[in-house]
């Protein structure tokens, strides 16, 4: 049986009254209904946020690597001043990781951040070492920024459980060096299961970046929700049917103790 789409509402948003390269945190009235619609804008002169195949890669191609070192170069350090550099990372693969499921495997995908922007790899089914083999770009704003990337299992019923996190500050970048990233936890404070393959480039305008360094630094719109966690839910099943188990035990003890099942035993039972 085919469902027919419903019109429920709608909003309009004028790009003309909007700043370039920076994003807008928008919650726009919905014309017909109640409630609004929260967006994030962003305008920018140039198609830099982008998710590709490892074999597309804008830096071995030699043409537009020279375009994008150009861009880039000191002659160019007044034109577009909020468009410090180019950032390009390449998420190869992932070992070792967390088992999510209660069938002891996994359905990682990952999401590559850079302040309000965000990149999703597809997800590799029931695997604990999976391999996404994909190239992020990224319109750089300001070098000082950190690159977070995060791996989560996927959960069609509910939203996706955290497996493990890097974050690395453009700064500490080696260009073209493949890293294993030791995964860890939200708080970054210690190591989860897990590593992931990571390989990143940073081109930048040094000039720019730097008065750059002096203007306000972008407020991060994007939040983690409150998530249900499956592991938490499986801990927490494990642990009761430990007590349950220790309850049913204690429990068969005293009966055996009233069925005489070990005179000694139920003699001393009782005696206590």
């Amino acid at each position: 049986m085919l469902m027919e789409n419903v019109f429920v509402s709608r909003c309009q948003v004028d790009l003309s009254t909007l700043s370039k390269e920076q994003t807008h945190k928008l919650e726009m009235p919905l014309e017909e209904g109640e409630g609004c619609l929260v967006l994030l804008v962003t305008l920018t002169a140039s198609a830099a946020v982008t998710i590709s195949d490892l074999s597309v890669n804008s830096l071995e191609d030699q043409k537009e690597r020279e375009e994008i070192l150009k861009r880039y170069s000191p002659m160019m350090m007044f034109h577009n001043m909020k468009d410090v550099g180019f950032l390009q990372v390449k998420v190869i693969r992932a070992e070792a990781l967390m088992a999510a499921d209660v069938t002891g495997k996994s359905d990682p995908f990952c999401v590559v951040e850079l302040n309000n922007d965000r990149l999703l790899t597809h997800t590799v089914y029931k695997n604990l070492n999976p391999e996404w083999n994909k190239i992020f770009t990224f319109n750089i704003k300001d070098i000082h920024s950190v690159l977070e990337v995060t791996v989560y299992d996927e959960d069609r019923d509910r939203s996706a459980d955290f497996l493990g996190k890097v974050a690395i500050p453009l700064l500490s970048i080696q260009n073209g060096e493949q890293k294993a990233y030791v995964l860890k936890n939200k708080q970054l404070t210690g190591p989860t299961k897990g590593v992931i393959y990571l390989e990143i480039d940073v081109i930048f305008n040094a000039v720019k970046a730097s008065i750059q360094t002096l203007m306000p630094k972008e407020e991060k719109y994007i939040e983690e929700e409150d998530r249900l966690s499956k592991q938490l839910l499986l801990r927490n099943f494990m642990r009761m049917k430990r007590c349950v188990m220790v309850l049913i035990s204690a429990a068969y003890y005293i009966s055996s103790c009233f069925d005489w099942d070990s005179p000694p035993r139920s003699l001393a039972a009782f005696l206590v």
